[in-house]
């Protein structure tokens, strides 16, 4: 998924704040579920573990792509890296697990989302 870097991202020297990379990846899990008609209401992902890696910079203006490939799918939770690029080149790597939440409580993931999440594989 493809995002612009806008001023509001950045801070008074035109670089991307740290926490936009992370909005940025979330805003890329959620839309692999959006494009398959998957709204959540009761249920959904919550981040229970993260490690981010800065590796050089985005700027006011930058076009930047954010990959994400699932690295493991267990009963309830799920292992994802995220890799942001800028020109082809790495800038910014998300190691993420994710649990599935419904009705406030750990749950299995449904089957649905899945098969969704191994074409990410």
């Amino acid at each position: 998924m493809k995002f612009r870097v806008y001023y509001d991202a950045t801070d008074a020297g035109k670089v991307m704040y740290h926490t936009e990379y992370l909005k940025f990846c979330e805003e890329a899990r959620s839309e692999i579920f959006f494009k398959n008609n998957i709204f959540f209401e009761n249920e959904g992902y919550v981040v229970k573990e993260l490690n981010a890696k800065f590796l050089k910079p985005a700027k006011l203006g930058d076009i930047i792509e954010v990959k994400t490939k699932i690295k493991k799918i267990l009963n309830a939770s799920i292992k994802a890296t995220q890799t942001i690029y800028k020109d082809n080149e790495e800038i910014f790597i998300l190691n993420i697990t994710l649990v599935f939440i419904k009705n406030n409580k750990i749950s299995k993931i449904p089957l649905s989302h899945k098969k969704i999440l191994d074409e990410y594989s």
